[in-house]
């Protein structure tokens, strides 16, 4: 998929599950991960039930266009574009699945764009404005990991590169971390990009180039919303869920029990699947038929 515009030439990878005709869902994963890290499976799932979901890696990730580690030659503006442009082209409007950094984005291409936006589910994130709430820090586990962060590894190790990953995804999952699931993905992330370095850039870029405009506020948002959270995030602890789905206003919250700053994990599939399916259609009826 071709990137925002002429003047910034991007192209997004991008992965299908489901019918080309169904109704379109996009997932939009954190800052520095790429597509991987939505499981397949979760995405199977979710076309199951009548969806065309869409995975995608965020420029410097993944397949998509990559630059040059240390030095983005973007904004942060610029992931949100890459999205509102993936949408237009695959065919607006989408429910879109935003995790982390990926909940923010899509909260201000629905606040934005409401035209391209359907429903939404955000998964461990925080409001992008509009919530006045006194909302707890990070865990100081995770405070003592952002001050004194691990060195980065020898780019051209991939066991290196892999353990690397792996332990950032340790450092913010919950009690019931999956060390073998993350290695796998890992492994799959670190062979798919082009340079795994250059992920780090997205750290370089969040809250910089900001869309002019008013302020942004949660609650004006006007589409069926989903908030999934977990109980032991350490990133943005469970009352910014809360706050959040009791801004935007008809949302409903789910919170997964020892769950963190990750996607959710299967054991919650039973219940994120069918939720979302119901934001989507607006009805109960959705909630038959899952699995598991």
């Amino acid at each position: 998929m071709s990137g925002p515009d002429d003047r910034d030439p991007v192209e997004l990878c991008v992965d299908e599950h489901g019918d080309p005709a169904d109704p379109l869902v996009v997932l939009v994963h954190g800052a520095a991960a790429s597509m991987d890290w939505w499981d397949p499976g979760l995405c199977d799932a979710i076309a199951d039930r009548g969806r065309r979901v869409v995975r995608y890696d965020h420029r410097d990730t993944g397949r998509s266009t990559t630059g040059r580690p240390g030095h983005p030659d973007y904004d942060g503006g610029v992931l949100e574009r890459d999205l509102v442009a993936l949408v237009e082209a695959l065919g607006a409007p989408a429910h879109l699945v935003g995790l982390s950094m990926g909940g923010g984005i899509a909260q201000s291409v629905a606040l934005r764009r409401p035209g391209l936006v359907s429903g939404l589910t955000l998964v461990a994130t925080t409001a992008v404005g509009g919530v006045d709430a006194d909302l707890p820090g990070m865990s100081a586990e995770l405070q003592a990991w952002f001050a004194d962060p691990p060195p980065p590894p020898d780019w051209d190790d991939r066991d290196a590169v892999v353990a690397a990953q792996v332990a950032a995804q340790r450092a913010f999952a919950g009690p019931d971390f999956d060390e073998s699931r993350a290695r796998r993905i890992a492994g799959e992330a670190v062979d798919r990009s082009i340079d795994p370095a250059a992920a780090d850039n997205h750290w370089l870029v969040i809250g910089s180039g900001d869309e002019d405009g008013p302020p942004l506020d949660v609650r004006r948002i006007a589409v069926p919303t989903l908030v999934v959270h977990g109980t032991h995030d350490p990133m943005f602890p469970l009352p910014h869920g809360e706050a959040l789905a009791a801004a935007i206003p008809g949302a409903r919250l789910l919170v997964v029990d020892r769950m963190g700053h990750e996607t959710p994990p299967r054991s919650a599939w039973k219940d994120v699947v069918p939720d979302l399916s119901v934001v989507d259609r607006g009805d109960r009826d959705a909630q038959a038929g899952y699995d598991g």
